[in-house]
């Protein structure tokens, strides 16, 4: 099966065409209008289906074909994860306007994670918000979570591996797994909790953020707007927040880039060994994501931070490319490098979603339709 993927970021889209499993094409786009997409179809002709990642699906456990039903329950949930989700939702239009007959499938990162044990999922919020089971963790990165937790298996040669899943991109989270179930993650109801990103907060104090209500200077939508666009490494160094960016600060002797960095890492680590407490077992550590694959003297710095875990890095092997192992022989626990392959979970999910179910756009995937997803 021909499966378009398309990835939608706050600025670009990620476009693949994956024929039965193996990577065919792939590029990436200044925008997501219909020109762009039909352009697309031309050069790398017609797919079977296309597969759409969304960042929030709710309680959604595996992915679902898309009918005007779901677009509609998917588009109110923009406001929890505004820098991704209302793009998901305009892409989704115009592929189904553009071929109303081709099959689109929606996958989303939230049900990796609909598994999470009670635990991990709740907040300690009274009973009267929690009875429906909306204000909860739903956790993110779910599509790059499983696919590292795959990979680490294969490269392992380890059916049940326990492992910490770190993807490090603009946005970043900590997951432990356990085989193929998400058991806790530092993003919570939105993907503004937990570690420092590029220019998202991460968690901060709620008595802060009421205090600053508080003084009338700031409103509720300037204060969403600091958190999403104008906090994390962005806020704390007057830069975009492109890591490579404050980097670049940093070894120029800019203090503020020197210490926005030490926070980076300090809150990830944190976050690393947080998450850890969730696994009876430490097999592997997977650092994925953009940040991952292109700056691994950075990746040096976060573990040389983490020995408390029984985490070393080998330089030399930190230094090579694509899917690799970086922790010295006979290292306790292995670490490795793993380049980010949503796309592949994307027509993964389609594939298997598609094979199972032939119902109308707009109906609820079967429940053995969900199975595949872990």
């Amino acid at each position: 099966m021909r499966v378009l993927t398309l990835n939608p970021g706050s600025s670009s889209m990620k476009a693949a065409l994956i024929d039965d499993g193996a990577l065919a094409h792939v590029e990436t786009w200044d925008s997501t209008d219909e020109n762009v997409l039909r352009q697309a179809v031309e050069r790398w002709g017609r797919p079977d289906a296309v597969a759409i990642r969304f960042v929030h699906g709710g309680s959604r456990p595996g992915p679902e074909l898309v009918g005007d039903e779901l677009l509609a329950q998917l588009d109110r949930l923009g406001s929890l994860a505004p820098l991704h989700q209302p793009l998901s939702v305009e892409v989704a239009r115009l592929v189904r306007a553009e071929w109303p007959d081709l099959p689109v499938v929606g996958c989303f990162d939230t049900s990796f994670h609909n598994g999470l044990p009670e635990a991990a999922a709740r907040y300690a919020l009274p009973r009267a918000w929690t009875a429906q089971g909306r204000l909860r963790r739903y956790g993110f990165h779910g599509l790059s979570c499983q696919y590292a937790a795959r990979r680490c298996a294969e490269l392992l040669a380890m059916p049940q591996v326990h492992l910490l899943c770190c993807h490090l991109g603009a946005g970043v989270s900590v997951t432990a797994i356990r085989g193929r179930a998400s058991l806790d993650t530092s993003m919570g109801f939105t993907p503004l909790e937990g570690a420092v990103m590029a220019t998202r907060s991460g968690s901060v104090d709620p008595g802060l953020l009421l205090y600053v209500l508080g003084t009338g200077e700031v409103d509720l939508g300037g204060l969403t707007d600091t958190l999403y666009h104008r906090s994390g490494l962005a806020g704390m160094t007057g830069t975009s927040g492109d890591l490579r960016e404050v980097l670049a600060a940093r070894a120029n002797r800019d203090a503020d880039a020197g210490a926005a960095v030490e926070v980076y890492l300090h809150r990830l680590r944190r976050e690393i060994g947080a998450a850890a407490m969730s696994l009876d077992r430490l097999d592997a550590v997977v650092f994925t994501g953009g940040v991952a694959e292109h700056q691994p003297d950075l990746i040096g710095e976060l573990v040389g931070g983490l020995s408390l875990l029984g985490l070393q890095i080998d330089t030399a092997r930190l230094a090579g490319e694509g899917d690799r192992l970086v922790s010295p022989p006979g290292a306790r626990v292995a670490l490795f490098t793993i380049t980010a392959r949503e796309d592949l979970e994307l027509a993964r999910e389609a594939t298997a979603l598609l094979g199972v179910t032939a119902q109308a756009p707009g109906a609820p995937a079967r429940r053995g339709a969900a199975r595949f997803r872990r």
